[in-house]
């Protein structure tokens, strides 16, 4: 095996080991048994001030419309989206965060901060800040395949 070889394999392995403990440690201080795909909506909603159709969600997390869809209903039920027909198109449906969703996403922050602070504090502003363009490239890259 080359060395850039075991030199990307040892990356994706730390970032699959990465992201699997953070998802966790995240999933257990998240309120009223929120998921992270169910946060990652109402943060997207919520910072994108727009009404989304499930298929452009779909597509902004990379996921199947089954999939979103599965999340899209689990977050209605739970009165954190609103759900309506497109009044262009009645094949399609709109999405929005509903004020509950504000209030949930808001608390899930309250929640995830003192975390993801005290994980940064621990590595360094200055090693954070070295990381991200790396990170930001590697998934830039990736998104356009």
């Amino acid at each position: 095996m080359s060395d850039t070889n075991a030199l990307a394999i040892s990356l994706f392995s730390e970032l699959i080991t990465a992201d699997q403990l953070l998802r966790n440690r995240l999933t257990r201080v998240l309120p009223n048994r929120m998921e992270i795909s169910h946060f990652s909506v109402l943060n997207h909603l919520a910072r994108a001030q727009s009404e989304r159709s499930p298929a452009q969600l779909a597509r902004s997390f990379h996921v199947t419309r089954g999939a979103m869809t599965n999340t899209l209903a689990k977050l209605e039920f739970a009165g954190y989206v609103h759900i309506r027909p497109d009044w262009d198109d009645a094949r399609r449906k709109m999405v929005a965060i509903s004020p509950a969703g504000m209030r949930a996403r808001e608390a899930a922050l309250a929640a995830m901060s003192p975390l993801i602070s005290e994980m940064v504090k621990e590595l360094g502003d200055a090693k954070v800040r070295a990381a991200l363009p790396v990170l930001r490239e590697l998934r830039l890259k990736l998104e356009a395949e």
